[in-house]
């Protein structure tokens, strides 16, 4: 929260709107799993300004500790293909073939 430049409220409001991403992601993963439909570029953007807002050591940090494990093939075909990932980071997660072919296609 240190990092936000707004005043006091501000920077509490928009500290909580970027922790509700996390919550939003696993929703979407979720829907995922239950429908087989993603909203692929949205994952994408919320993943890509998470990484922004905390950098990539503490994005990472609080995706694998917000997102359960269920969705880490997800969450590892994404941010390996945004390169978010060090090459020793979830080696023993298998990659997800259909939101990789949805990447392609982008």
């Amino acid at each position: 929260m240190q990092n936000y430049d707004n005043p006091t409220l501000e920077k509490q409001q928009e500290f909580d709107d970027d922790i509700k991403r996390f919550k939003y992601l696993k929703r979407l993963f979720r829907k995922y799993e239950a429908t087989g439909e993603i909203k692929i570029r949205l994952v994408l953007n919320h993943i890509i300004l998470l990484h922004n807002v905390f950098g990539a050591d503490v994005c990472m940090t609080l995706l694998l500790f917000k997102i359960d494990k269920v969705y880490w093939p997800i969450l590892k075909t994404i941010c390996g293909y945004l390169g978010y990932l060090y090459s020793h980071e979830l080696n023993d997660i298998k990659e997800n073939a259909d939101i990789k072919k949805m990447i392609k296609e982008l």
